[in-house]
């Protein structure tokens, strides 16, 4: 571990120490989003499933739940199975699983049945919740500690780019013939469960961990034990907060840019598009700006900057309200959109921003036996704030009709977040004042 690190923070990136940990995670998630992306485009646009009981909206409803419900059921389970077992040979085990679900999909698409393809998309959150601990937990078992900042920037910046390319591609095939769906879905499997060949062998960290089959206790025990080490308690309501906001903005953006853009499907995936670009190229400066060490002060103006373009965003699309929407040049000729476009990349980039050392800190403070719990109980919190998310995004729209007022919430929800890690989290409000009284 003393060796040199090579040339370029990034050098690492080419090695089989991450390179294969990359792709399969990266292959993971642009299939989990491809997959469900087809799936409800078909539901929504091309009338599969028009003879159930439950209308599309509520299969939509029913498909999303499906897919977070795993989070809650199975996450305990796979922090224990990260420990207990080699995770680089657990890893070739979730991605056969992929394999097999995605083959019993193909016959979903073949057959046109709603019920196994939402069947299909619950086991695909199963697998993707045991998947989860094992490649944040695995990192620091490859990378070095000065590496492990950029090594997490990069496999945030990849989840994102992973879903918007998942989603972008799934909305182009859901209308294709069923065999291209079919295809696409069983290679990306088969090529994730390739890349995790090439994943190094790691030892089990505690061999002799008992794995609970009880879902119930198990989870509450797992939420207890992580409860009582506050800064991986503090580091996990952070990077909750950070799917909380980008499950507001991510959900509401195709209502968003209808309604307050006065845009189509088109203006709908830019904006999807520049919000993700914004997230990845936050992540890979922050980790550059680091200088290869974990700094917590830039939690501060990742924060500060989502809150200030957060209400931006509101200002600049207040009182518009369109009846009929236009395609992207219809779109750019409008007076502020240039200054919408940018706000909603630079939102992305500050959350990136964000997030890169709150994972980087959940990591380094776990200790070796329980980085794969807390990993595991973090994805657990995470589904609690999106499904929050969901139920709060509903009653405010519900009630008021307005989404600029949601985006304005969200943006002072900020404030209130930096508050909770600036009171509890230690080791932040040291840093940010190790910093100033060094500019001093």
């Amino acid at each position: 571990m003393n060796t040199p690190l090579p040339s370029g923070q990034f050098a690492f990136a080419k090695s089989r120490r991450f390179a294969p940990l990359f792709a399969t995670q990266f292959l993971g998630a642009f299939n989990d989003n491809l997959f469900k992306t087809a799936l409800f485009v078909l539901i929504s646009f091309y009338g599969l499933g028009q003879n159930s009981v439950l209308p599309a909206s509520q299969m939509l409803n029913l498909g999303a739940m499906l897919f977070i419900l795993p989070y809650f059921l199975f996450s305990a389970i796979s922090g224990q199975l990260s420990t207990k077992y080699d995770k680089a040979v657990l890893a070739r085990i979730i991605k056969g699983m992929e394999v097999l679900i995605m083959a019993l999909a193909a016959v979903g698409f073949w057959l046109q049945s709603v019920v196994l393809l939402l069947l299909c998309l619950f086991l695909m959150g199963m697998q993707s919740t045991l998947f989860g601990p094992l490649k944040y937990a695995i990192l620091p078992d490859y990378l070095r500690e000065k590496e492990l900042l950029a090594g997490n920037s990069l496999i945030e910046s990849g989840t994102f780019l992973a879903i918007l390319f998942g989603q972008i591609l799934g909305t182009i095939v859901a209308g294709a013939p069923a065999g291209v769906v079919i295809a696409l879905i069983m290679l990306v499997a088969l090529l994730g469960q390739a890349s995790s060949l090439y994943m190094p062998r790691v030892a089990a960290k505690a061999p002799d961990t008992r794995v609970d089959p009880h879902i119930v206790r198990s989870t509450f025990d797992l939420l207890r034990q992580t409860r009582a080490q506050p800064p991986l308690w503090v580091a996990i309501i952070g990077i909750s907060w950070f799917w909380f906001i980008g499950s507001v903005y991510t959900t509401q953006l195709p209502t968003f840019t209808r309604l307050h853009l006065g845009g189509n499907e088109n203006v709908f995936n830019l904006m999807l598009t520049l919000f993700s670009l914004g997230i990845g190229s936050g992540s890979i400066i922050c980790a550059k700006l680091s200088h290869q060490r974990l700094h917590l002060g830039l939690i501060v103006p990742g924060t500060v900057g989502m809150s200030l373009f957060g209400l931006l965003l509101v200002w600049l699309t207040h009182g518009q309200h369109y009846s009929e929407t236009a395609g992207i040049f219809t779109f750019l000729a409008q007076g502020n959109a240039w200054a919408v476009m940018l706000t909603i990349t630079l939102i992305g980039f500050c959350g990136g921003f964000f997030s890169v050392p709150l994972y980087t800190w959940l990591q380094t403070a776990s200790s070796d036996t329980f980085r794969a719990h807390a990993v595991a109980a973090n994805n657990i919190v995470n589904g609690l704030f999106m499904v929050v998310a969901a139920l709060l995004s509903a009653l405010l729209i519900w009630l008021f009709d307005s989404i600029t007022l949601l985006y304005l919430i969200v943006a002072i929800g900020n404030i209130l977040i930096l508050g909770y890690l600036w009171r509890y989290g230690t080791a932040v409000r040291e840093d940010v004042l190790a910093f100033w009284r060094g500019r001093k």
